[in-house]
């Protein structure tokens, strides 16, 4: 069948026929050599989510320690610095470490076998994405810059002693790191024969992808470049001490840092617009609409960025309501993909193996979980809510972890899950799975609740030490349990991999033949010659 082939009104692609994926040890046959260094796209997308996974290794244990001290009012053993210095590296590692790069590693594995290709184009700037981000990971690990992840100057020019510029220098790397893999990804998608329409709803969010970094990420490095500089003396263009402009930083920054949030999201919708069909076992509801909302996330992503600074800097009032204006209208992409995605379910029955699947689960609970950040989301568009409690409050994490740890990892979880057998020719642990599901629903949830409650309480951001009211005491109390109840379920997670990698059941055919359309799916076509 080729990649044009109709079944009704829907690619057929896209629906029932699972690419040849043969599952096989990768991991036992593969030199650690070849895993850095070779050209195979399994093998660059493995060490991507192996790379990632490591990072939020480092990120939770970050998130952990901070935790503790913010569970009871008073310094414990944490002072401001060192505590901004955990919440800094947890936030730059979860976003830049670990979220955003396995998504895309996900992706990796996914895009060439959707697009029937038998690698991915422009590997070399793959590999280079991959070393730029490790780079910038060391360098602020042993900078441990304390400028909080968004580093706004002029703060983060008068803090993080003699080492912050490797801070600066990370910043920079990360820009570079996500330049590199957005042009792997264009170039992979552009090697597509069929036309638009017959383009795997995969490649279309990678395509997606790829044209939000290619133009996001070089203000990043400018930005970073800039600060550098300021911090060095050679420019005076953020040091307000020198006439620079603490404003100028806010525009050029969240230019990229808004962007930045799709970066996640896009890939990991691309995952569920994979997978779901294949469990249910039937067309999604509309791929036309699919096509339309990333349109407009793509076109409307860079129209919202204001509104993260709206509380903070007066601007003429038809921008900022042009802003607003803007930042309501993007919740209607999101909110067809979400649509797309419950009419699909809503057309049948769900068979019971499908619903056993633990992709299949993780795929609900991050269907769950963006709708959780997303409505309440609608509030952050507002001004006048938006300066009166929302902006320098927990409301915001609480709404960025619903996105990011609910939505986000949640679906690359589905992925992993799913591409497990393929990478180690074993079935992970079932009941360890289910734990782990279980266990970050109900942590997840609690987390984001509680987050929501302290910021209706106006429990503000960045702070360490606060005052011992019943209101911020309690609820902060039930997040570091709910935090370390999340840890517990990574740890599930990673020592069911690792375990299973070597005990797990073998598997010598297409591991979800009992799910969905894959019983019945047909031969892959054979892979475009280059």
């Amino acid at each position: 069948m080729t990649a044009s082939t109709r079944s009704g009104a829907v690619q057929a692609e896209d629906v029932t026929k699972v690419p040849d994926w043969t599952p096989e040890d990768l991991l036992g046959k593969t030199t650690f050599r070849a895993l850095l260094f070779s050209d195979d796209y399994r093998l660059i997308a493995l060490k991507g989510i192996l790379a990632a996974l490591m990072m939020v290794g480092l990120a939770g244990v970050a998130a952990l320690t901070f935790r503790v001290e913010l569970a009871a009012p008073g310094i414990q053993y944490l002072s401001p610095r060192p505590y901004i210095g955990l919440v800094t590296l947890h936030g730059m590692l979860m976003v830049f470490g670990f979220v955003i790069p396995l998504a895309i590693s996900v992706g990796y594995y996914m895009l060439p076998k959707l697009l029937q290709l038998e690698r991915l184009e422009w590997s070399w700037a793959a590999h280079g994405s991959f070393w730029t981000l490790l780079l910038a990971a060391l360098l602020l690990i042993i900078g441990r810059p304390d400028f909080t992840w968004t580093f706004y100057a002029p703060m983060s020019l008068r803090v993080g002693g003699d080492l912050v510029w490797m801070g600066y220098l990370a910043i920079i790397l990360v820009g570079i790191s996500e330049f590199l893999a957005g042009l792997t990804l264009i170039r992979t998608v552009l090697a597509w024969k069929g036309t638009m329409r017959d383009l795997p709803l995969m490649g279309w969010a990678m395509g997606t992808e790829a044209i939000l970094l290619l133009v996001s990420t070089p203000m990043l490095c400018l930005v970073g470049f800039l600060v550098l500089t300021d911090w060095a003396g050679l420019t005076a263009v953020y040091d307000t001490a020198r006439g620079g402009s603490a404003v100028t930083f806010l525009w050029m920054f969240w230019f990229y840092g808004h962007p930045a949030v799709y970066l996640p999201l896009i890939p990991t919708i691309g995952v569920l617009y994979t997978l779901l069909p294949r469990f249910l076992g039937r067309p999604l509801w509309s791929k036309t609409s699919a096509h339309i909302a990333f349109i407009l996330l793509l076109v409307l992503s860079f129209g919202v960025f204001h509104h993260h600074f709206q509380a903070n800097v007066t601007v003429h009032t038809w921008v900022q309501r042009t802003f607003q204006f803007i930042t309501l209208m993007i919740m209607i992409p999101s909110t067809m993909h979400v649509f797309n995605w419950i009419a699909s379910l809503w057309q049948g029955p769900i068979p019971a193996s499908v619903r056993a699947a633990i992709p299949f689960k993780f795929m609900m609970g991050a269907i769950f979980m963006i709708i959780v950040g997303g409505v309440p989301g609608f509030l952050n568009g507002q001004i006048s809510v938006d300066t009166s409690f929302i902006h320098n409050t927990y409301w915001l994490p609480g709404h960025f972890h619903a996105m990011f740890l609910g939505f986000c990892v949640q679906a690359a979880v589905a992925g992993i899950y799913y591409l497990y057998p393929y990478f180690t020719g074993r079935r992970y642990n079932q009941t360890l799975a289910n734990i782990h599901f279980w266990l970050w629903q109900f942590a997840i949830f609690a987390q984001i609740m509680l987050m929501y409650a302290l910021g209706m309480a106006f429990f503000p951001r960045w702070v360490v030490d606060y005052l011992p009211l019943s209101e911020w005491s309690q609820p902060q109390a039930w997040l570091t349990v709910a935090g370390f109840g999340v840890g517990l379920g990574f740890l599930i997670f990673i020592v069911n991999l690792l375990v299973s990698a070597r005990s797990g059941e073998v598997v010598t055919s297409d591991p979800w033949a009992d799910s969905g359309s894959a019983a019945g799916a047909e031969p892959a076509a054979e892979p475009q010659r280059s």
